[in-house]
């Protein structure tokens, strides 16, 4: 049996059915099975090159990131408030990105658009990374017909979940890397230099204190089994990314104990608040329906006790409560959110009171970050003082006692 030709992919420019410029890509064996696919589409290219594969270190190579969707959909939406029609809007905005991938998936949007598909039903086709709320409210704003008033609001909407996320990382990251440095800098004393200090002790001829014997025995060790440690940490840390992966108690309970930790917690708290009150106002100003809101708000929590909080308050919803007594029956939502919720369910303006708790949470968790770490210092400095200030006052003990032994 013969073996199938293997497929390239094309890059085209030419005319539309409607004669107007477009350009795109096409998957086929050569040149000429690619402008006969083409004219079979009722496109009449004028250039048809064969794409050149992008450097793995480039721009055009790297993965689709949502900060990447949020700045195409900003783009898209100050189009549409210019004046530019959508597929114009769409081909300019292709013409500026650096990644192939985003590229490919404009021009696919547009071509199918321009094919007369609704929109929001072409973004559907790459649910990765438009999801289903993304396109909900995208089909809003074309049915109201103020889809540019409706990308805006979705544009500003993941500017702030992606900056957002953005500081929670930060805060994560610096601690962590600091307590990493510590635990390299103690092992590469223990492997190096301890033993040279253990050769120097050998010459004493007396005993030698306690805790200085009890760090030669870690030094010992450490030079033995240092490939084993490594291996151990390397199989460890795989077991938990995949144990996090694939099973949901265990996420749940990670995403729980990162609560408890101090000052993090507190952060990681605010952050889940803002994204629920910010997500239930993007969606219930679109026109979603409040039990639908909050399913797109759980979603969008990012952390497991809110998820189900937010889950139960739709369920409390959905029998008749009003969202204020909801929200109160979780016990996890501060007073001052629940007395915003209330104000806004009374005066009609429920969308306007979950913005301002959403701005004031984000701005908790932005001062927190920036103040992270003078109030993570001390910690950080007992932890460096007990790790490598521990193992640097173990070697030099029997030096201070060694005018003892003389």
């Amino acid at each position: 049996m013969a073996n199938e030709a293997k497929l390239h992919t094309f890059t085209w420019q030419g005319k539309d059915k409607s004669g107007n410029a477009s350009k795109g890509k096409v998957d086929a064996t050569n040149i000429a099975m690619a402008k006969a696919q083409l004219r079979k589409q009722g496109i009449l290219p004028s250039k048809v090159a064969k794409e050149r594969g992008a450097s793995l270190f480039s721009a055009k190579g790297k993965p689709i990131k949502p900060v990447d969707i949020a700045f195409f959909t900003r783009q898209v939406a100050t189009m549409l408030k210019s004046g530019v029609p959508l597929l114009q809007g769409l081909d300019i905005t292709a013409g500026g990105v650096e990644k192939d991938k985003l590229k490919d998936i404009i021009y696919g949007i547009k071509n199918d658009v321009n094919g007369g598909l609704d929109f929001s039903t072409a973004l559907t086709k790459y649910p990765e990374h438009f999801d289903d709320l993304y396109c909900s409210l995208v089909s809003a704003g074309e049915q109201s017909g103020a889809l540019e008033q409706m990308l805006d609001r979705i544009a500003t909407y993941k500017e702030k979940l992606e900056s957002l996320k953005a500081k929670i990382k930060k805060a994560l990251t610096y601690p962590t890397a600091v307590i990493i440095v510590g635990i390299v800098v103690s092992a590469i004393l223990l492997v190096k230099v301890v033993p040279q200090f253990q050769s120097v002790f050998n010459s004493f001829g007396a005993d030698l204190p306690a805790f200085t014997l009890f760090v030669i025995h870690l030094s010992d060790i450490a030079q033995q089994w240092w490939w084993i440690v490594l291996i151990a940490v390397a199989l460890g840390g795989y077991a938990f990314s995949k144990a996090r992966l694939k099973s949901k108690k265990f996420r749940d309970a990670v995403d729980k104990a990162m609560l408890k930790i101090p000052v993090i917690g507190q952060i990681l708290h605010n952050a889940s608040i803002a994204r629920f009150s910010r997500t239930l106002a993007t969606t219930f100003a679109a026109g979603v329906p409040l039990v639908n809101a909050l399913d797109s708000a759980a979603g969008a929590s990012g952390n497991a006790l809110y998820r189900d909080a937010i889950l139960q308050i739709r369920n409390g919803v959905s029998t008749g409560q009003s969202l204020k007594d909801a929200v109160t029956m979780t016990g996890i939502f501060p007073n001052m959110t629940v007395q915003m919720i209330a104000i806004g369910e009374e005066a009609g303006s429920l969308e306007m009171m979950l913005e301002k708790v959403a701005d004031f949470y984000e701005e908790l968790v932005d001062n927190a970050v920036d103040n992270l770490s003078s109030l993570l210092e001390p910690l950080i400095m007992a932890v460096l003082g007990v790790l490598v200030g521990g193992l640097v006052i173990a070697m030099y003990l029997p030096i201070f006692q060694l005018g003892n032994v003389v």
